[in-house]
């Protein structure tokens, strides 16, 4: 299965983008990851709700045009399903037996996103109730990715 992530904004962190470098270059035996970073929307230092919202819509637009039609797409919210490692790592190998052999994860940028975007997921799927930035669930999604990969091989797994 390959998989690409499609996420608003760039890792500024460098212990980030070390953790994700990592898992990125144990998923190559897996069928890989690749990333696609969009611009996050312009907003001045004390943005209205409205100003927000219209950020959210500019975002989540460009996100799916990066999503090709009839793509397998889970997105990443916070009022989504809550699955174990075990399960993504069914739901993964499910969907790779339907015939689908890429899938593709969105991030949404600091603000959220819309329902038009959670209505064209697949799934819609939570790490946690608690907040993260979105910067570190890229770095918690290709470890869960590669742990995925990992269970579904029958191979162990320690980190």
């Amino acid at each position: 299965m390959k998989f690409t992530i499609v996420a608003i904004g760039k890792i500024k962190e460098a212990y980030l983008r070390t953790g994700i470098d990592e898992f990125t270059k144990r998923l190559r035996p897996f069928g890989g990851v690749r990333f696609v970073e969009l611009m996050e929307a312009k907003l001045g230092a004390k943005p209205s709700q409205a100003e927000r919202q219209q950020a959210v819509v500019k975002e989540n637009e460009a996100l799916l045009k990066r999503v090709p039609l009839g793509a397998h797409v889970v997105v990443l919210d916070v009022y989504g399903q809550n699955l174990s490692s075990e399960d993504l790592s069914k739901y993964i190998d499910k969907t790779a037996l339907s015939g689908v052999g890429e899938m593709y994860f969105i991030i949404g940028g600091a603000y959220g996103i819309t329902d038009a975007l959670r209505r064209r997921a697949n799934l819609c799927l939570s790490f946690s109730k608690m907040t993260f930035t979105h910067q570190m669930v890229r770095l918690l999604l290709v470890e869960q990715l590669y742990r995925s990969c990992k269970i579904s091989h029958n191979e162990p797994y320690h980190w």
